[in-house]
């Protein structure tokens, strides 16, 4: 089937999931290619619409083995007309449990037909220098994984004479799904003398929990612990707390040093 377009739609705080779709992206090739960045609270108000002969790629990080709950409103106004789509979430070495299938039928919902799918690894959230989990990740093998995996499905649309003719993947998982929606509410960011106010951490913020006027200042309800303020901080001078986020990185590098590879479902 003929495709001219090629929608990118990603919320990634720390930029791993973004790089999982732009190495999908080169691998299946098209020119007209839309990155919708919907880390931003403001992207998220948006609503996508996708066509039949568009492909819809949607890649998600794994919090809790889950979809971030977060995103639930956004992808409920998704309006896609038999648009075939490319689910893809990508994990902190650990599991991805059944966050992948809940990803895909809520782009079944939204009037997608799911083609393939895949689990990426991204460097955890938690991890430090001190106590790495899948430090570096998504790398350059992981990078040319995602391209073949672009290249095999470009062919399996090739293939096909129109949208409804593509099957629809299988993905593994268990309904209900498994894992806890439910983010922690903690207070665990610390915030060294070094800061220099330039308010990157504010601007990063997905949920727009820090105070661009008192930087240090962390609204634990809104709080993801997705860790971006500090992997973005220029001068380093975000860190962890000691306590329950500091320790979940120690358990983290313990338990899941082995690396993992990307799984994919074509």
């Amino acid at each position: 089937m003929k495709i001219r377009s090629m929608k990118l739609a990603c919320f990634s705080p720390t930029g791993t999931t973004k790089t999982v779709l732009e190495g999908i992206a080169r691998g299946v090739g098209l020119e007209d290619v839309e990155l919708v960045d919907i880390t931003s609270p403001q992207a998220r108000n948006a609503s996508l619409e996708a066509q039949e002969d568009e492909l819809l790629v949607v890649g998600v990080p794994v919090y809790m083995g889950r979809v971030p709950g977060l995103l639930s409103g956004w992808l409920g106004r998704i309006r896609a007309n038999r648009t075939p789509a490319v689910c893809v979430v990508v994990y902190g070495n650990r599991v991805f449990d059944d966050a992948l299938l809940e990803l895909r039928d809520a782009l079944v919902e939204a009037g997608c037909r799911p083609i393939a799918g895949a689990a990426f690894i991204g460097e955890h959230s938690f991890s430090r220098t001190e106590t790495p989990t899948a430090a570096g990740r998504p790398d350059a093998d992981d990078l040319e994984q995602a391209e073949r995996f672009g290249r095999e499905v470009r062919e399996r649309l090739d293939a096909a004479s129109q949208a409804d003719k593509v099957p629809e993947v299988s993905i593994p998982g268990c309904r209900p799904y498994r894992g806890d929606p439910a983010l922690w509410q903690v207070d665990f960011i610390a915030v060294g003398p070094g800061c220099t106010r330039c308010g990157a951490c504010a601007v990063c913020c997905p949920v727009g929990a820090i105070d661009p006027d008192d930087l240090a200042s962390v609204d634990t309800e809104r709080c993801i612990t997705c860790c971006a303020c500090i992997k973005q901080c220029p001068v380093q001078t975000r860190t962890m707390k000691p306590g329950l986020v500091m320790d979940a990185s120690v358990r983290l590098h313990t338990l899941y040093a082995e690396r993992k590879q990307p799984a994919f479902f074509i």
